[in-house]
């Protein structure tokens, strides 16, 4: 049995051959030289890549040639990231070095469609940034000509519109016509990748299940679901939780345990949806209400938005692990 490290490029890959901790060779195979490759590959070998933009292109090429492939998550693999002597023949040893005792951190692979998902989101995400940076835009030329401009104004035509019918120099005038017509531009592509977004999410198993909770549309169960990938990967819903990063760091020193904030793992778009779908369904769900109601009381609204979206994503879980359909989600009342 081999343990193949591989340092991944565009243009080339750095392969570790590891039998032994002190028995092992390097070669170096341009892109156009795969199937050399692919070739001298044996069907016990086991391998190991960091995950990259175009991991996912390799490692289709590999896995029916190989017994095991572990896609590893570079922001946990710290022997790499951190290394004095970061060079590409050092980083697939490290690689192979670790998957021959079973210590790497494994990034869990997903389904074609919820990578699609995640995909489509992202270019979603920079749109709305962009259209957001444009929007202050206006707002900043307003205010260093003096004039009082609220920012929700802007979010309609017609309150762009009324920015118009204003007094502008001819240079300013411009600018704001071209940035007005870009706006315009990206809510239209952003409509267009929502509708997008929506029928890719259909694919994904648990969508008929999450879009009868109130507070998940299309998007957002699309977006949850390529996040969560297989609810069967998580024993329970801690699990979960802790990957989503909504749980509490814990300092345990001697007989002193502390919790501080929320960890922010895994998926910030992930997270983020989960708490704007979490603040959706407390408006509806007096299960979800009250018990946002009874955290703030003791601890503001900030910690029980977030308790409160814990309490959500364990109904998601469940929701997930027993396909449950509800039929009235804000009485808990399942479909038959």
């Amino acid at each position: 049995m081999r343990f193949i490290g591989i340092d991944l490029h565009t243009t080339q890959i750095t392969v570790c051959y590891l039998k032994t901790s002190d028995e092992y060779r390097f070669e170096t195979y341009g892109l156009d030289e795969m199937e050399r490759f692919l070739a001298g590959l044996e069907e016990a070998d086991k391998l190991a890549v960091e995950a990259t933009g175009n991991t996912r292109w390799l490692v289709n090429l590999v896995k029916e040639r190989v017994s095991r492939v572990v896609i590893v998550n570079p922001r946990d693999f710290e022997v790499v990231k951190q290394s004095v002597k970061k060079t590409d023949k050092r980083d697939a040893l490290n690689l192979a070095r670790f998957l021959a005792v079973d210590m790497l951190p494994e990034v869990r692979p997903k389904s074609d469609a919820a990578e699609q998902v995640q995909r489509m989101n992202e270019t979603r995400t920079k749109f709305v940034r962009l259209k957001t940076s444009l929007l202050n835009k206006i707002h900043a030329l307003a205010v260093s000509n003096g004039r009082k401009l609220k920012k929700e104004s802007l979010s309609s035509e017609r309150g762009l519109a009324r920015v118009m019918d204003q007094e502008w120099t001819p240079g300013e005038r411009l600018e704001l016509e071209i940035i007005i017509e870009q706006i315009g531009s990206l809510k239209q592509s952003i409509k267009r990748m929502d509708m997008a977004i929506g029928e890719e999410s259909r694919k994904l198993t648990g969508f008929e299940n999450l879009i009868t909770i109130t507070g998940i549309g299309e998007r957002s169960a699309g977006v949850l679901l390529s996040v969560i990938g297989e609810v069967e990967d998580f024993p329970d819903e801690n699990k979960l939780a802790s990957y989503f990063g909504i749980v509490p760091r814990v300092s345990n020193s001697n007989e002193t345990v502390n919790h501080g904030r929320i960890t922010k793992r895994g998926s910030k778009t992930g997270r983020t949806t989960l708490v704007q779908c979490t603040l959706v369904a407390i408006r509806y769900s007096s299960y979800l209400k009250k018990y946002y109601e009874q955290v703030k009381e003791r601890r503001g609204h900030g910690k029980a938005k977030i308790a409160a979206a814990r309490k959500f994503l364990s109904i998601i879980y469940n929701t997930l692990k027993n396909n449950w359909v509800f039929a009235d989600f804000n009485n808990f009342e399942l479909a038959e």
